[in-house]
């Protein structure tokens, strides 16, 4: 998915500085902001990265959460052909399907319990339009910072089903990374975790993590606790590292449904601005010069009615690093 704002912020971030840790497990809560994608009839989504309080997740740096929304009232999900560079996008959705068209010349559909993942190095184009079967539509679009080593990597496009991974009181689908003995197949450039869990009214959830990762856990739906910490919908419940246990509760009278993504601390400056990432303000200016000019960097998306998103404009002053906040000592 684009981010279609017209002024999108400048975003950037490094390395953290270490801090005192507690003895125990500290979630911060991260609020959605709420943006709506297009016009007066436009679908809005619930922002939780990138933000003020916290940039990245692991090499998680954006995640907009959608729906459900009756396309009816709407019009669904219509994006045209945009480019990206520096990160592979993750699309996974609960309800609805969208059919997503790229510059490689992938032509897939995005269905519920699906991961559709597209990696745009040194540039990739895409569309993605809700089709004309989908009533209601409810999903995430998430995206992953590429490491400097792999910035320029080739257009690339994977597709996967995971199994359901039943568990005592809940229901996993590992879509990237391991969890619970079971790993993705999909091919990453940073070790990752990304797993859609169900959790059954009232039921309690310990699952083993890594130690070594920063862990963010996306309420759906549901009155979940993470380390007994009460998350509302749309809300990021963010974990730092040093933690192999991570207890879920499900503090409601139906099922709850969240994603728990996870990664080690991304430690390299990046500047993020529309649907670029990149280390400096020059990468972002060349990247839009490019998009501009409809160089081959970024090559061309078959099968679109329409014309291609253009990019807005650049700020006036120059885009500069702003760090995390200070990270947790290990404890």
């Amino acid at each position: 998915m684009s981010n279609v704002e017209t002024e999108p912020a400048v975003l950037s971030c490094g390395a953290r500085a270490d801090g005192e840790r507690g003895t125990a497990p500290r979630v911060e809560v991260l609020a959605p902001r709420e943006v709506p994608l297009g016009g007066p009839r436009s679908m809005t989504v619930r922002r939780t990265l990138p933000q003020r309080a916290r940039t990245l997740i692991g090499a998680w740096c954006f995640a907009d959460h959608y729906g459900p929304d009756d396309v009816a009232a709407t019009s669904g999900m219509d994006v045209p052909p945009h480019p990206h560079t520096g990160l592979q996008t993750v699309s996974w959705l609960f309800s609805g399907e969208v059919e997503h068209r790229d510059s490689l010349g992938s032509h897939a559909l995005v269905r519920p319990g699906e991961l559709n993942l597209m990696t745009g190095g040194h540039g990739i184009a895409h569309s993605e339009v809700s089709t004309a079967r989908t009533t209601v539509l409810h999903g995430v679009q998430l995206w992953v910072a590429l490491p400097e080593a792999h910035r320029g990597a080739a257009r690339d496009f994977q597709h996967h089903i995971p199994d359901p991974l039943r568990l005592d009181g809940a229901e996993a689908r590992v879509f990237l990374g391991s969890l619970a003995g079971v790993t993705s197949p999909v091919r990453t450039f940073t070790p990752l975790l990304g797993a859609e869990i169900v959790l059954q009214p009232h039921a309690t959830a310990t699952l083993a993590v890594d130690a070594g990762f920063e862990h963010g856990l996306l309420v759906d739906h549901g009155h979940v606790r993470m380390a007994d910490t009460p998350l509302r919908p749309a809300e990021l419940g963010y974990l730092d590292t040093g933690n192999d246990a991570l207890t879920l509760t499900n503090a409601s009278d139906e099922p709850a449904r969240m994603l728990l993504l996870g990664g080690p601390p991304f430690e390299e400056e990046i500047v993020m601005w529309w649907n670029f990432i990149g280390r400096s303000h020059e990468d972002i200016l060349q990247a839009r010069t490019a998009w501009q000019e409809g160089t081959d960097r970024f090559g061309t998306v078959g099968g679109y009615d329409g014309d291609r998103l253009p990019a807005p404009a650049l700020p006036n002053a120059t885009i500069r690093p702003r760090a995390n906040p200070p990270r947790s000592a290990p404890r």
